[in-house]
């Protein structure tokens, strides 16, 4: 046990998995020998964003489809799918399918709202009707209503020699009980704490409590465990940027560094109207690092962490952050590995 703060009990990491558009499946395949590496050294949990028309991963389901037959232990979450894009029935056909291909590892986090830069791609996705979808809450949980078993048709019995079910198939007993949702503000950290979905929790956050990152996500924190039925025990994810350099060469290192320093000027700036927040990128040996999440507020309340990984960066590179996060940053937070 370290000697300040609550040990860690589930550490974990995040990827938004970029791939070369002449190549895409060179950078699929790294993302899953990245999942596979992150098994072997014992973390408790591997999480995808989703991008959009980006080169990254569209696909979340895919490959955690794929991840699934490459792993046996580790838990696989997204963070998050944003459930406006997404028809919840379909969704929860495939979702449901890929928490069956894992024994139940699956993990599936979710936003709210108007996806980002949908004004540039509506028609696409819902011609002639984009104004009449619904974007909100309710889109998700139409989603929980499916996973869990709730009836969605009026039919179920044999045709002919086919046999049908009036629930979403195939069903994925538990994963209702393992949604997540990411917030970033005190309204949605309440809404998923009253509505029992497991809370994540970014470097990006509402300022509505002053500038300071860390107070602004505290206050999250304690809104959304204010609000669940489990009050202190509802589980939450922190998910910062956070970069170990204890094995990294020189050159790595001076690589990390300006990486965060580019970012750096957005630190403590709000941004837009909403007065989004955003986290410094932490960068330096784990003993380092784990001083200063000691003394993070928002890190006081939390036992469970996804950190991310930075953009752009090449395969050595995540080889050697995930591994001194769980050689060595894990430990000195006082996190054991799964059993291998």
């Amino acid at each position: 046990m370290p000697a300040s703060g609550t040990p860690l009990k589930r550490l974990g990491f995040l990827t938004i998995g970029l791939f070369d558009p002449a190549d895409p499946a060179g950078g699929h395949e790294t993302t899953l020998r990245i999942i596979e590496r992150g098994e072997q050294l014992g973390f408790d949990s591997a999480w995808l964003r989703q991008r959009h028309l980006q080169h990254g991963i569209s696909s979340p389901t895919a490959v955690l489809a794929a991840a699934s037959q490459r792993t046996s232990r580790i838990e696989l979450g997204t963070a998050v799918i944003p459930i406006g894009a997404e028809n919840p029935f379909r969704l929860a056909e495939d979702l449901a399918t890929v928490d069956v291909l894992t024994r139940g590892r699956l993990n599936p986090g979710f936003s709210a709202g108007v996806p980002m830069n949908l004004d540039h791609y509506r028609d696409a996705i819902y011609p002639h009707t984009s104004e009449q979808e619904d974007f909100g809450y309710e889109r998700l949980l139409r989603f929980r209503d499916f996973v869990r078993g709730d009836v969605v048709s009026d039919f179920s019995g044999r045709q002919g020699i086919e046999e049908f079910a009036d629930t979403v198939q195939p069903h994925a007993e538990g994963l209702a009980d393992r949604l997540w949702y990411g917030g970033g503000s005190s309204r949605s950290a309440s809404w998923a704490g009253e509505n029992g979905f497991h809370f994540l929790t970014s470097s990006v956050v509402q300022g509505e409590e002053g500038d300071d990152f860390a107070t602004n996500q505290r206050a999250q924190i304690l809104a959304y465990r204010a609000a669940h039925p489990l009050g202190s025990a509802a589980r939450v994810s922190q998910g910062l940027v956070v970069i170990p350099t204890d094995s990294a060469s020189a050159s790595q290192r001076a690589r990390y560094e300006a990486y965060a320093a580019s970012r750096a000027g957005r630190v403590g700036v709000p941004m837009g109207p909403k007065r989004m927040l955003f986290a410094a990128d932490l960068v330096g040996t784990s003993a380092e690092l784990a001083d200063a999440l000691h003394a993070d507020p928002a890190f006081q309340l939390v036992d469970e962490v996804a950190f991310a990984l930075p953009f752009s960066f090449e395969p050595e590179d995540y080889a050697q952050i995930i591994t001194d996060m769980a050689e060595r940053l894990g430990p000195a937070l006082g996190w054991e590995p799964a059993a291998r």
